[in-house]
This record gives structure tokens, sequence and C-alpha cells, in this order.
């Protein structure tokens, strides 16, 4: 088994390289829906990259820099509390491994 194969999945996720397209975010929260439908706390849990997180006011931020895009959030946010779609123009994550 070579060295690889036995790295931890945090280690493999820093050998990623992020191209990060500053001040133009690919994710949106509406607060309001995801307050009201408790998809800003599901959001929070399920996010392998932890992009999301709980304000002390309740909102939800987000650190998009980080996302991995795999569509987790997509797939438990209510119908209108997320606007995600794919970074711009190469722009994201470069996968190194996988």
């Amino acid at each position: 088994m070579s060295e690889l194969t036995q790295a931890s999945v945090t280690e493999r996720l820093a050998g990623n390289v992020y191209e990060v397209d500053e001040g133009n975010s690919h994710i949106e929260v509406n607060q309001e829906i995801a307050q009201a439908t408790g998809t800003g706390k599901l959001l929070v849990k399920v996010c392998p990259a932890h992009v999301y997180s709980e304000e002390p006011d309740g909102t939800i931020a987000v650190e998009y820099a980080a996302c991995l895009e795999c569509g987790t959030c997509l797939a438990v946010a209510a119908p209108g509390a997320l606007t995600w779609h794919y970074p711009e123009g190469g722009m994201g994550i470069m996968f190194r491994e996988g």
C-alpha cells in the first residue's frame, strides 16, 4: 500500500489547490428562508469542508474559498434557501487526487 493511500482525508484535502475568485462568492444564503426552515443549521452540520458557520446572531456565514463543490449543501437546503453555482472560469477547487 502506498503512503498516499494511508493519508487521512484531511491530509489528502490539503494537497488540493484553490483558485479563489476574491469578492465573487458562488454561494449565497437567503438568511430569512434558511432560518425559517432550519436549513442554516443543516448546512453547518453536513458540509464536509466546514464552509458554513453560524454567527452569534443566527445568520449563516459562508467561507466559499474552502468549497469542495460537492453539492452536499444543495441536497439538504430548502427551496430558495441557497443559491449555488460553479465558480466562474477555472476558479474553485482543483483536486490533486481522485
